[in-house]
């Protein structure tokens, strides 16, 4: 007994290239859209878009006896668009981005504009001064020099655990 659901070979062949047919049609056009690309093609950077809707730049500290240093990745931002301040033990750092790009080359012309806003808040350790606090910003990166109080007291304690007996 046969099986009645198996197509004889020949008319599965056919069955076959009439389904990759569209797909052989597409990737020959997406081919035919790539050799067309101008030889020169804009350096390709980050779509505007995402770099924009990063929520907050990239933050690195350290720690030392003399104080803690943070250090902010805001490149493309200018300081003067930053804005550094403390809120109780809270350091607030905010800043908006623009960026406007534009070129023009013989085969295309590319227009750019990015805007992102963000902001990041750090706990400031409990011997941290904050009226002491300096900031500079040199190539992209904002350096946060945030200096320790050796008078402070911890405000950490340890505290016992008592096993409950019944």
């Amino acid at each position: 007994m046969g099986d009645s659901t198996t197509l004889p070979a020949t008319r599965s062949s056919g069955l076959t290239q009439q389904f990759l047919e569209p797909l052989n049609r597409l990737r020959g056009e997406i081919d035919r859209m790539f050799d067309e690309f101008p030889a020169r093609w804009p350096s390709l950077h980050l779509p505007a878009r995402f770099t924009a809707s990063l929520p907050v730049p990239a933050v690195g500290m350290t720690e030392n006896k003399k104080g803690y240093k943070v250090s902010v990745e805001v490149p493309g931002i200018e300081p003067e668009a930053i804005e550094l301040q403390v809120e109780k033990d809270m350091l607030i750092i905010k800043g908006e981005k623009t960026e406007e790009r534009e070129e023009e080359e013989r085969d295309y012309a590319l227009s750019e504009r990015s805007y992102g806003a963000f902001e990041r808040r750090i706990a400031m350790p409990a011997d941290a001064m904050a009226d002491k606090i300096e900031a500079k910003a040199k190539n992209g990166v904002l350096e946060i020099s945030i200096p320790r109080d050796k008078e402070a007291v911890s405000e950490r304690r340890r505290i016992e655990i008592k096993s409950a007996k019944k």
